[in-house]
C-alpha cells in the first residue's frame, strides 16, 4: 500500500524537518489553490506576445491509485484530493520528500528503506493553469522529463511516450486549437527510468541511487503565448579577433515562423550590444525562414573594443543583450531574448597529443572539479550558487558536468561568476550502451540514435551562447562510433556551435574528430602524495578529465549529522565494513584501501575523534600535492600538464568519498588543501625532487621574491634553514625553483616539518606551505596499476606527528555585519613557550549550539603556527545563516587544545607570520 500523509502535514514543516539545506521545490508553490480540489496550483498565463510562463506546480499520484481515464485526469475540475504536491521541478521521491512521506533520506540508511516498487510503475503530473484570451496562440514548451511521458491536454492526448522520452529532449507542442479562455489543465504520464535502458540520467558509481531514479519533470513546462508569427532559436555567433582583441563580429541568427494558415509580412526589429536591427521577412503559410543580421549588411556588428569576457582571476565578465521582436500589421507577435558573452576559446592538441585550452589567446592549465546535482534533482539557486562561489574560493576555473547537465540558471551563475565549464554526456549507462559492451548500458534500438541527436540539438541550441561553456565531451569512457558522431557533429553544427567539441574524457578517438587528448587513467582510490608528481598514469601531465585519491572524510560535525553512533563506531575500527554512503560499487564499497594507508603512515586511530584528524591531515597533503603537481607542471617543455579535474567537486548526498567540501558545504582538509595548491602566487615543495618551486598564475611575472624553507622535528627543533633572495617567475603558470632540499639533513627525524615561506620585495609575506614529510618514502607498486589505483607496498612514516605535544592556541575575534553579509575577523596566535608548532590548526564559525554556519569563506584555514606566531583570518557569510545566534570562534587542530570563543571585541594586531 502507498505511504500515506499524516493529515494536516505541511510543506514548509516537512522541508525543516527533513534538515536538508535546499528549499525542497516548496518556494515554488506561491501560486492559487483551489482547496476543493486538493494540491494542484493555478498558473495564470498572460496574454502578452513574447510571453514565457512556467507551470508553478503539479499534483502527482502514482497510476497504481487511480482507476479514472486519461481524458478524465487531464480535464479541467478533475478532483486531486490525496494527491501529492510537488514543485515546477520536480521528481517523484523529490515530492514525497519534501512532503515529509519518508525521513530524511541524507541519515544513516533511510534512502534504502524507501520501496522501489512504487517506482516502477507511471505516475500522473497534473496542473492547471488560465489564460484571458485563447485566440492568442498557445505553446507547451518543455525538456527534462525521466524517462519518458504521453501528453494530454484538457482530455486530448497530444504528444505520446514514444515521442516525448529523454531527458535532454526539447517539445514544442502548439496546443492553440484546445485551449480556451478560463481553467485549462496539463497532464504528463510519466514513465518510470532506467538509466541502462533509457538516454536519461544515471548515478553509476557515484553514490547510492535513488528508488524512483529520478522519474519525473526536472526542468520548466513553459506555457508560451504568441501570435502567426513565433521566433525561435535567436542566438548570436562571435568572432573575437585573437590575439588583439581589438575588435569583433557579431551574426544574428533567428527562426521566423508563421503558425498561420495564411501569409504575412513580419517585421523582425530589436537590438544587440546596442546595436538596431530591423529586417522585414515575407513568410507564406507555415513557412519557417532564418533571419540573418551579419557585418556585411549592418555594419554596426563589426566592434570596436569590444567588452571581452574572461574566467574569473583573468578579467571580467561582461555579457551582451540580444532583443528581438516579430510584428505583423504593427502588432508584436512574439519577442526573443538572449545573453551572450564575447570570447574566444581554442583547444588543440599539443605536441604530446595532449588537449591544451586557451580562452582569448591566452593559454590556460584547466583546474576544475567533477559536478554532482542535488541526488533528486532538486534545483536550489541559491545552494548552487554557494557551491560555484566555492569553486572561487578554491581557485578553481572549471567544472566538469559528466551528464545531469543543469538548467539555465546554472550556466548564467557561471557566466556571471566566470566560472568555465565542460558540459558532457555521461557514462556506462545507455548513453555509451553501443560504444561500452564492458558496462550495463543496453544496445540501441533506431530510435535512440533520434533520441540521441535530439538531445545533442537541443543542448547545443541551449549552451552555445553561453560564454562559460567552453566545450562540450560527445563521449565520456567510451567515444561515439562513426554513425552517432556524425549525428551529434550535425546537429551541434546546425546549432552554430563554436567551441571545441572532444570525443571523449577518455584516451579515446572518434573518427571524424581523431584523438580526445583527454586521459582517464585514474586513480578513483587511495595513493600517495608523491603519486602526482609521476608523468604516468594519472600523474601530472596531459588533461586529466577525473582523478582524485578517492574517500574524501568529512568533518565530525557532517559525520555525525549524516551517521548513527553505531555507523560511526563502525567508521573508525573495520577498514573491511561495507560503507553504505561510499558507493554501492563493489570496487569502492568499503574504506580499506584508505584506512589500510592512514594507519600505516599515521598510525592506528585510537578514536573516531582521532580517526577524524587523521584524515584531515591526509586528506589535505594528498589533494594539495595534486593539483601542485599539474599547477608546477604546466610549462614543461617536454610532456606540460594541461588539465586536471578533481573527482569530484561535490557529492549529491552525504558521503565518504569524492567531494573537496561535504553536502553541508562544511570544509575539511581536502578543501584546504586544494585552496592552498592554488594560491596565485604560490610556493609549493616538490613530491619527486624535494624542489621548493615558485608557480605564478597571474599573468604579469613577479620579481624580487624571497624563499625560505625551514626543516624542523616534531618538537619544533629546527635542523635546517636556508633562504634565497631575488627569485623572479614569468606569469601565466610558469614556475621558477627557489632552492632544493638537501637528501639528508642531520639530526633530521624520521617524521619532519617543512616551512616554506615566500616575501615580495617589499618583506611581505604572500605565501606560506607548511608539509609534514617523512625520510622514508612511499612505495608504488607501478606493474600492479589498475584503472583505479596504483597499489602501495610500504608507507612513509608519519607517526612522528603523534608525539607532538599539546600547545594552546588562543583566539580573539569580531564580526562586522553590511547589506546582509556577515565578516567575522579571527586572530590566532600559538602562545606556547615551547619550540613545538600547532599544526593544520582549523577554525570553525559556529552558532551558539556548537553547530557550524555555512557555507562561510575563509581567507585561509587550517594553518600551522609556531610559538609567539598568529595570524588573522577572516571568514564571510550570509547574516541570515546565524538565525539570530551571536557568532563563536571554535580553534581546533592537530595538537591545539580545543576552544570556543565569542566573535566579539576586538581582534589583536596580527604579528606577520614571516617575522618569526
Amino acid at each position: 500500500m502507498f505511504p500515506r500523509r499524516a493529515p494536516g502535514h505541511r510543506l514548509a514543516t516537512a522541508a525543516v524537518a527533513l534538515g536538508l539545506l535546499c528549499s525542497l521545490n516548496t518556494s515554488a508553490w506561491a501560486g492559487a489553490r483551489d482547496p476543493a480540489h486538493g494540491p494542484g496550483r493555478i498558473t495564470r498565463v498572460p496574454s502578452a506576445a513574447g510571453s514565457e510562463t512556467p507551470l508553478s506546480g503539479y499534483a502527482i499520484r502514482s497510476t497504481a491509485d487511480v482507476g479514472d481515464s486519461a481524458a478524465a485526469v487531464s480535464s479541467p475540475g478533475y478532483p486531486t484530493q490525496g494527491w501529492y504536491p510537488a514543485g515546477p521541478r520536480s521528481t517523484v521521491l523529490a515530492a514525497l520528500l519534501a512532503d515529509g512521506v519518508y525521513d530524511d533520506p541524507f541519515v544513516s540508511t533511510n534512502l534504502q528503506k524507501i520501496p522501489k516498487a512504487l517506482f516502477q510503475v507511471p505516475w500522473w503530473y497534473r496542473s492547471d493553469f488560465t489564460v484571458a484570451d485563447p485566440a492568442q496562440r498557445t505553446y507547451l514548451d518543455f525538456s527534462g522529463v525521466i524517462s519518458a511521458a504521453d501528453v494530454y491536454v484538457n482530455g486530448r492526448q497530444v504528444a505520446t511516450a514514444a515521442d516525448v522520452t529523454g531527458a535532454y529532449t526539447r517539445h514544442e507542442l502548439d496546443v492553440t486549437s484546445l485551449v480556451k479562455a478560463g481553467t485549462n489543465t496539463v497532464a504528463f504520464r510519466i514513465q518510470p527510468n532506467n538509466p541502462n535502458k533509457n538516454l536519461t540520467m544515471g548515478w553509476l558509481d557515484w553514490l547510492q541511487p535513488p528508488p524512483d531514479q529520478n522519474m519525473g519533470i526536472v526542468r520548466d513546462v513553459l506555457v508560451r503565448r504568441g501570435g502567426p508569427v513565433a521566433l525561435r532559436d535567436a542566438h548570436v555567433v562571435t568572432k573575437l579577433a585573437v590575439p588583439s582583441l581589438a575588435t569583433a563580429d557579431l551574426t544574428v541568427k533567428a527562426q521566423a515562423r508563421n503558425d498561420s494558415d495564411a501569409p504575412v509580412t513580419a517585421e523582425v526589429s530589436g537590438t544587440v550590444a546596442g546595436v538596431s536591427l530591423t529586417r522585414s521577412v515575407e513568410l507564406a503559410a507555415h513557412q519557417t525562414r532564418t533571419v540573418t543580421f551579419s557585418p556585411d549588411d549592418t555594419p554596426g556588428l563589426h566592434l570596436t573594443s569590444p567588452e571581452v569576457w574572461w574566467p574569473a582571476g583573468m578579467g571580467g565578465q561582461p555579457l551582451y543583450d540580444l532583443d528581438l521582436t516579430a510584428s505583423v500589421a504593427g502588432t508584436a507577435s512574439d519577442t526573443a531574448h538572449d545573453s551572450f558573452g564575447v570570447r574566444d576559446v581554442k583547444a588543440p592538441l599539443n605536441s604530446d597529443g595532449a588537449r591544451q585550452y586557451s580562452i582569448n589567446g591566452r593559454r590556460l592549465l584547466v583546474k576544475g572539479g567533477g559536478w554532482s546535482p542535488d541526488e533528486f534533482l532538486r534545483w536550489d539557486r541559491g545552494y548552487v550558487e554557494d557551491r560555484l562561489k566555492y569553486a572561487l574560493d578554491l581557485g578553481l576555473n572549471a567544472i566538469r558536468l559528466e551528464g545531469h547537465i543543469e538548467p539555465d540558471e546554472f550556466f548564467d551563475l557561471a557566466d556571471r561568476l566566470g566560472v568555465l565549464t565542460l558540459p558532457g554526456w555521461e557514462c556506462c549507462d545507455k548513453w555509451e550502451g553501443q560504444t561500452n559492451p564492458g558496462e550495463s548500458g543496453e544496445k540501441w534500438t533506431a530510435a535512440d540514435y533520434q533520441v540521441a541527436q535530439a538531445s545533442m540539438a537541443a543542448e547545443a541550441a541551449r549552451l552555445r551562447d553561453h560564454p562559460s561553456v567552453v566545450s562540450f565531451l560527445i563521449g565520456s569512457d567510451a567515444a561515439p562510433d562513426a554513425t552517432i558522431e556524425k549525428n551529434y557533429l550535425d546537429a551541434l553544427n546546425a546549432a552554430d556551435w563554436a567551441v571545441p567539441v572532444v570525443p571523449a574524457a577518455s584516451d579515446k578517438s572518434a573518427p571524424q574528430l581523431g584523438s580526445s587528448g583527454m586521459k582517464m587513467t585514474g586513480p578513483y582510490d587511495w595513493v600517495p602524495p608523491g603519486y602526482w608528481y609521476a608523468k604516468r598514469e594519472g600523474g601530472a601531465t596531459g588533461f586529466n578529465s577525473e582523478t582524485s585519491a578517492g574517500p574524501d572524510i568529512p568533518t565530525l560535525d557532517t559525520l555525525r549529522r549524516m551517521m548513527t553512533p553505531a555507523e560511526l563506531d563502525t567508521l573508525w575500527k573495520n577498514p573491511d565494513a561495507k560503507q553504505y554512503h561510499r558507493s554501492p560499487s563493489a570496487t569502492f564499497g568499503t574504506l580499506k584501501v584508505y584506512d589500510t594507508a592512514l594507519t600505516g603512515r599515521y598510525g592506528t586511530p585510537k578514536s573516531l575523534a582521532d580517526y577524524v584528524r587523521k584524515a584531515q591531515l591526509a586528506q589535505y597533503e594528498n589533494v594539495r600535492a595534486q593539483y601542485e603537481a599539474y599547477e608546477r607542471n604546466q610549462t614543461d617543455a617536454s610532456k606540460p600538464s594541461t588539465g586536471v579535474v578533481y573527482w569530484m567537486f561535490n557529492s549529491g548526498w552525504t558521503s565518504l568519498h569524492w567531494q573537496l567540501m561535504d553536502r553541508y558545504l562544511d570544509q575539511g582538509g581536502a578543501y584546504f588543501g586544494a585552496k592552498k595548491a592554488n594560491e596565485p602566487l604560490h610556493v609549493q615543495y616538490s613530491y619527486d625532487d624535494r624542489s621548493v618551486a615558485v608557480v605564478n598564475n597571474r599573468h604579469t611575472p613577479v620579481s624580487g621574491l624571497t624563499a625560505r624553507a625551514t626543516l624542523f622535528n616534531p618538537d619544533g627543533t629546527q635542523k635546517y634553514d636556508k633562504t634565497v633572495t631575488g627569485v623572479s617567475v614569468r606569469g601565466d603558470g610558469a614556475h621558477s625553483t627557489a632552492l632544493t632540499l638537501p637528501a639528508s639533513v642531520s639530526g633530521l627525524a624520521s617524521t619532519y616539518l617543512a616551512r616554506l615561506v615566500l616575501t615580495d620585495a617589499d618583506g611581505r609575506e604572500v605565501s606560506r606551505n607548511v608539509y609534514w614529510l617523512s625520510t622514508r618514502s612511499d612505495t608504488l607498486d607501478w606493474a600492479k596499476t589498475d584503472w583505479w589505483h596504483t597499489p602501495t607496498t610500504s608507507y612513509a612514516d608519519l607517526t612522528g606527528l603523534s608525539s607532538m605535544a599539546q600547545v594552546p592556541v588562543t583566539a580573539t575575534a569580531s564580526t562586522t555585519d553590511a547589506d546582509g553579509t556577515s565578516t567575522t575577523t579571527v586572530t590566532i596566535r600559538n602562545t606556547g613557550t615551547g619550540k613545538t608548532p600547532s599544526l593544520l590548526t582549523d577554525v570553525h564559525l559556529v552558532d551558539a549550539d556548537g553547530k557550524p554556519v555555512l557555507p562561510v569563506r575563509w581567507s585561509d584555514n587550517e594553518v600551522s603556527l609556531w610559538p609567539g606566531e598568529s595570524t588573522t583570518l577572516t571568514a564571510t557569510y550570509r547574516t541570515s545563516d546565524l538565525h539570530g545566534a551571536t557568532p563563536q570562534v571554535r580553534v581546533a587542530g592537530w595538537n591545539a587544545v580545543e576552544r570556543t570563543v565569542p566573535a566579539g571585541g576586538l581582534p589583536e594586531p596580527s604579528v606577520p607570520l614571516s617575522s618569526r
